[in-house]
């Protein structure tokens, strides 16, 4: 017997015991009140939060935003919320979308446990525009702000369109000295609005 036969005899002896895969069923994390865990999580990593009674209520919202006062190029897709400075259907390349100083999109689901926000390509044209504004915003009904992962997914279709993620936060990225950067791939201030 060679040393390699030796050693994954030894290996396979010593193998440990093989066990159920736990279940789906059980108790899930809820909160008593989900948009404060939920706004409460989007601060800590970056981001923040806001409850508005109605679309037309964001407009009110956004001009106490300096990010958004400042912009000079803003596109929405919420036009209750907002008629950006310039349109979706007015651009055809996505790479046009790289001097958006502003964009506010829709959420489709909001997740408390990780202030996650699920997005996808079905209202959107182009999906870029998640990812090259310098500031994004994302417009969530109250009835879609779940507790946690395993009722979103209860929610999504994950193959309804061919591109869909959750966003969490301003994009971030630090180093191997931990010195963490906001927005270095990606938008530098994420605002969520939950609507109702």
């Amino acid at each position: 017997m060679s040393a390699r036969e030796r050693i994954l005899a030894s290996v396979r002896q010593h193998l440990p015991q093989s066990s159920d895969l736990p279940g789906f069923d059980g108790p899930w994390i809820t909160y008593p009140d989900p948009f404060a865990q939920f706004a409460s999580v989007l601060e800590m990593i970056g981001g923040r939060a806001i409850r508005v009674a109605h679309e037309a209520d964001i407009t009110h919202e956004l001009n106490s935003l300096p990010q958004f006062t400042s912009a000079k190029l803003t596109l929405s897709l919420v036009p209750a919320a907002l008629t950006g400075t310039t349109s979706m259907e007015a651009i055809n390349d996505p790479h046009e979308l790289a001097d958006i100083d502003f964009a506010i999109l829709p959420g489709e689901v909001a997740v408390a446990e990780n202030a996650a926000v699920w997005v996808n390509e079905l209202k959107v044209r182009h999906r870029v525009i998640y990812f090259l504004c310098q500031h994004l915003a994302l417009v969530v009904p109250a009835s879609q702000l779940v507790n946690n992962m395993h009722e979103a997914y209860e929610r999504i279709t994950v193959t309804a369109s061919p591109f869909g993620g959750f966003i969490a936060g301003p994009s971030k990225t630090a180093d191997i000295e931990q010195s963490l950067v906001i927005g270095a791939h990606g938008p530098r201030s994420m605002t969520v609005f939950i609507v109702g």
